[in-house]
């Protein structure tokens, strides 16, 4: 078995952001939206969120990208209902108020947050214009003898101690 690296930096408050893949590959898993607009979607998504347009077949499907494995493919169609569920997608700490303001420079209160959750992540939800939740979720630096990391023990996690 190969061993794998992930594009995902370990969390530091300086942290640095993969570069994106563009090399092809079966891809484990990605997420498919219609949308009336594919132009306007691939902005958003590209502009906003920090995605880049990977290809394009004209008219019919956008496949887009940021870090390896984050995959998305606009396909032209109507988008349906608000979805229940949401897609998260990995970024570091700095990338999250410039992606907030781009997303609301486009779409105004199109994103909430961000917020820091008992998980230790600092989260950001962006509602698309094909009315997608798109979480983009940065972990946070955990000092080991700190209270963050304290309250995940009480819930379980196995977090050892500085110096064990």
């Amino acid at each position: 078995m190969t061993e794998y690296t992930s594009p995902v930096p370990m969390p530091a408050l300086d942290a640095t952001p993969a570069e994106i893949y563009r090399g092809i590959y079966g891809m484990p898993m990605f997420v498919t939206l219609p949308t009336a607009d594919l132009p306007g979607s691939e902005e958003f998504w590209c502009r906003g969120l920090g995605f880049e347009n990977l290809f394009t077949i004209p008219g019919r499907l956008v496949h887009l990208r940021r870090w390896a494995f984050q995959d998305v493919l606009l396909v032209s169609g109507e988008a349906g209902g608000a979805p229940a569920g949401s897609v998260s997608f990995a970024c570091v700490l700095s990338q999250l108020d410039e992606v907030a303001a781009r997303c609301e420079e486009i779409r105004p209160g199109c994103t909430s947050g961000p917020v820091d959750q008992p998980w230790n992540t600092r989260d950001l939800t962006v509602v698309t214009p094909e009315r997608a939740r798109v979480v983009l979720t940065a972990a946070l630096p955990m000092d080991p003898d700190g209270a963050r990391a304290e309250s995940l023990r009480e819930l379980g996690f196995d977090i050892p101690r500085s110096g064990t």
